[in-house]
């Protein structure tokens, strides 16, 4: 039988009297796409945190590729690669240069850089702009550029927080022709967070959290049926109480302080 990738057993995270995460337990299989929802401040972003070890849990475990989150971090990270909501490329430094930096970092040999990275760039479209600064390209570029950097190190486990946020619905599209594709090349799980609900109608297990705690995990089909709503929005709604435009919370402040100020470096 096939082991989990991801494994995670009543892991908690707690500021003081705040419980951001009240031990939630789940599994993810190899090559799923597997998206984790909730309203702002449900304690998504606390749980990722966890899982690409940028911040400790409280107590609990979870693992990635059977390496343990806390006692095993280094072998983890290599395993993973993350998209984060917020930008993070270097807009002064070219596309190719962007890539390079993120191999270096992840220690990927010079032999396989040189070799690598036009083959990502050209996986994403972007041969034609591969020596131009990042600060003249647009949104769903920089949005793809991201996609190549994460992918370069061919992670096992692929986190992807917000991928389409804020691009239009054509470049969305876009940028999902290529997750899909290089999915399917490289047999990578995907773990997804998006206020895009109908983008989850796509996944084979979607989780729902609220409040800290996991309310409902299934496929989307699944889900559908057994509240008996016709989509992901309804679904949500209906397990929430919350739609997707509620105002951020202090959970989401905390935890994105706390990755800020981790000394382990990025990912």
């Amino acid at each position: 039988m096939t082991q989990p990738i991801i494994q995670v057993r009543q892991l908690q995270k707690r500021y003081g009297l705040f419980d951001a995460v009240q031990g939630i337990s789940f599994e993810v299989q190899p090559g799923e796409l597997f998206g984790f929802l909730g309203p702002n401040g449900a304690g998504k972003t606390t749980t990722i945190s966890m899982l690409t070890t940028q911040l400790r849990p409280t107590s609990g475990q979870a693992s990635i590729a059977g390496f343990d989150i806390g006692t095993e971090a280094d072998e983890v990270r290599k395993r993973i690669g993350v998209i984060f909501q917020d930008p993070s490329l270097d807009l002064e430094l070219t596309a190719y240069e962007n890539l390079w930096f993120h191999g270096v970092l992840y220690g990927v040999p010079r032999k396989e850089l040189l070799r690598e990275i036009p083959k990502m760039i050209e996986r994403v479209d972007l041969a034609t702009f591969m020596r131009k600064p990042v600060k003249t390209f647009s949104g769903g570029m920089k949005r793809r550029l991201e996609i190549a950097r994460g992918l370069l190190h061919t992670p096992q486990v692929l986190f992807l927080d917000e991928p389409t946020l804020g691009l239009d619905t054509q470049t969305r599209q876009h940028i999902w022709q290529h997750i899909d594709s290089l999915r399917k090349q490289f047999g990578m799980t995907v773990f997804l967070t998006t206020h895009y609900l109908e983008e989850t109608e796509r996944c084979n297990t979607i989780a729902i959290i609220d409040h800290g705690k996991i309310v409902d995990l299934g496929t989307p089909l699944t889900l559908k049926k057994k509240h008996a709503v016709d989509s992901i929005e309804q679904l949500f709604l209906t397990l929430t109480g919350h739609d997707t435009r509620d105002t951020l919370i202090e959970e989401v402040d905390i935890a994105r302080d706390e990755y800020r100020n981790s000394t382990k470096g990025p990912i």
